[in-house]
């Protein structure tokens, strides 16, 4: 089933999973958003998406949702899987894909919520066509596939996602340069640009948006640990660890240490 849904004074948009792509993703409750129809036939419901984004002024996708649903064809070589999308397309595409499997000499490959994960830390775009991105078979299949040789974590936590989240930046990081050629000073100047989107997002109540600029600040944040020699994880380790037993009262809507006198 396809659902239209409408997020008021934002967008309309196509999906077969609301609660992933609109609640999880988004960020919007159910009680933010309206289904303003549902069907089985992806040829009416992509028609019918354009014309009513036509319809309420909305910004008109150049492509029918079932030409980006239909051409999800992921082309495997020896070395590479391509995604006939580009980056910024890519994890809509993955999202409405769960579940999709494709063959590579590295064994089969599947669609699901950890891959996609992965997928979109480890995306390249091509550089001869910037509607198509792709990723590395071996470190996919190293990453899911191969236990030997799978990063164990260096972090003892029982929260396996947080150290898996920072290696796949590190990783990410790393494959672009950032460590070689980057510097502390261009990562700070990059976190303050990402906390004037927030800022704005927060202006906006553009939950999406907010959500978005958080991620990138976290990901600015950890490779700024990085080339200062220091993980992330232990950063937050040590700040825990000095906030852990404070007390404290709430003022103004900060939360104010005991002792600390406050001029106001």
């Amino acid at each position: 089933m396809y659902y239209l849904y409408h997020i008021p004074g934002k967008k309309i948009g196509v999906t077969r999973d609301l609660n992933n792509r609109v609640t999880l993703v988004q960020g919007y409750k159910e009680n933010e958003y309206e289904v303003l129809e549902q069907s089985d036939d992806i040829d009416y419901i992509s028609d019918r998406e354009i014309e009513l984004q036509k319809s309420y002024g909305y910004k008109v996708d150049r492509k029918l949702y079932k030409h980006l649903f239909k051409n999800m064809k992921i082309n495997a070589t020896e070395q590479t899987s391509t995604f006939p999308v580009p980056v910024n397309k890519l994890k809509g595409r993955l999202e409405d894909s769960i579940g999709l499997t494709w063959q590579t000499d590295h064994g089969q490959f599947e669609i699901n919520k950890r891959t996609i994960s992965w997928i979109m830390a480890n995306v390249k775009e091509s550089m001869y066509n910037h509607n198509r991105c792709y990723v590395y078979n071996k470190a996919f299949h190293e990453a899911f596939l191969d236990t030997k040789h799978t990063p164990k974590p260096k972090y003892n936590t029982s929260v396996d996602k947080i150290p898996n989240r920072f290696e796949l930046i590190r990783m990410w990081a790393k494959d672009r340069g950032i460590y070689d050629q980057g510097n502390s000073h261009t990562q700070y100047v990059k976190l303050q640009e990402e906390a004037g989107e927030l800022a704005a997002a927060l202006l906006n109540k553009d939950k999406p948006e907010i959500q978005d600029a958080i991620g990138d600040m976290i990901v600015v944040l950890t490779n700024l640990a990085e080339l200062e020699g220091f993980a992330v994880e232990d950063c937050i380790d040590a700040a825990y660890a000095e906030i852990s037993n404070r007390t404290g009262v709430m003022h103004n809507g900060t939360f104010v240490k005991t002792g600390i006198k406050q001029t106001l």
